[in-house]
């Protein structure tokens, strides 16, 4: 008996016109502009993944940001951090471009999303600023 494949893999972009944020609070980014989106566990409404089964993910995002603000963005994995990609703020810089990724073992209904921390923008337009997953392998 064949084993049924699982494929989940996507890529979305934030598409908001130009810059986004700050917030007052720590903001969950949606990303609304779905490039790829196999096994559907992107929601692009929410901006939050949710693992269909039970494996190891990995999951990279990406931002764009003008320098004269700060920059903070977390990867989150439920209720935890996993990793952070950030960029102070500087008077003379015009524009930075920043990122992380994480390998991560996720249970089924797992939920892993992109969070803008408070006080922190990004710019959301052109093309620049993504989040993508894809299981690696189930377990």
């Amino acid at each position: 008996m064949a084993q049924e494949r699982t494929m989940v893999a996507f890529t979305a972009l934030a598409e908001y016109g130009g810059a986004h944020g700050p917030f007052n609070t720590d903001t969950t980014l949606v990303y609304n502009e779905v490039i790829t989106n196999i096994g559907d566990a992107y929601n692009s409404c929410t901006g939050i993944f949710c693992a269909p089964v039970a494996g190891v993910y990995y999951f990279t995002f990406f931002y764009h940001a003008g320098g004269e603000h700060k920059s903070r963005l977390a990867l989150m994995k439920n209720c935890e951090t996993i990793v952070i990609a950030s960029d102070h703020k500087a008077g003379c810089d015009g524009a930075d471009n920043g990122g992380n990724a994480a390998f991560m073992q996720l249970q089924a209904g797992d939920e892993v999303f992109v969070r803008l921390v408070a006080n922190n923008h990004l710019w959301a337009a052109r093309r620049h600023t993504s989040f993508s997953g894809f299981l690696v392998c189930p377990m």
